[in-house]
């Protein structure tokens, strides 16, 4: 059973089940070029949040060689939160304090954005140490989370990347991950999927 903590922003109820630290191992497989890349990997997943309306994400990710050397692979961190417009009692733009109420301040109001499908809508966005930042649009239904990118930035010195897909579950208390990618002339395919267990 899930305790979802008394003090928590209501538009972040529905992805309570995603707070905490979650460390495992998992694998990395797609071509480069006539190479296959094939390796497993670690990664430390932390999902917080600071009393406002999203959830703080960052990942760390080292390689496991067949000896079981560990070498650090990649970093990642963005917000997860609820997809909807903005009001003028959101703060922002950059540091503006929100006008009047905030939104959605209750689970009644969050309720309202629940789509027929029985999930809510989700925005993501991720910023990688490599040049690359995504912004996904997706649905969190239950201990399901599905996105998609809607858009991709790369620097003038990134490599090519092109789109994503991410799925997330919780699976007899794992979260389980899978991540399909559009990269270095490949169509979306996939890329790389781990389990990992909560650890605080």
């Amino acid at each position: 059973m899930r305790e979802i903590p008394a003090d928590l922003p209501s538009e972040i109820v529905p992805l309570s089940w995603l707070l905490g630290v979650w460390e495992g191992s998992g694998v990395i497989d797609y071509p480069v070029g006539d190479e296959k890349i094939s390796h497993e990997f670690g990664q430390r997943v932390s999902f917080s949040h600071d009393g406002l309306p999203y959830l703080n994400y960052s990942a760390f990710s080292w390689l496991i060689d067949d000896d079981g050397t560990e070498r650090p692979l990649t970093a990642e961190t963005g917000y997860w939160r609820l997809e909807r417009p903005r009001e003028a009692g959101d703060t922002g733009p950059g540091m503006l304090p929100g006008a009047g109420e905030q939104p959605f301040a209750d689970v009644d109001a969050v309720e309202a954005l629940r789509k027929p499908s029985g999930g809510f809508p989700l925005e993501v966005s991720i910023v990688h140490p490599d040049g690359v930042s995504e912004l996904y649009l997706g649905e969190i239904n239950g201990p399901r989370v599905d996105l998609g990118t809607d858009a991709v930035v790369r620097s003038a010195g990134a490599k090519e990347y092109a789109a994503a897909t991410r799925m997330y579950g919780l699976v007899d208390g794992h979260l389980l991950w899978a991540w399909d990618i559009a990269a270095l002339g490949q169509e979306l395919r996939s890329h790389a999927s781990a389990r990992l267990a909560k650890v605080d």
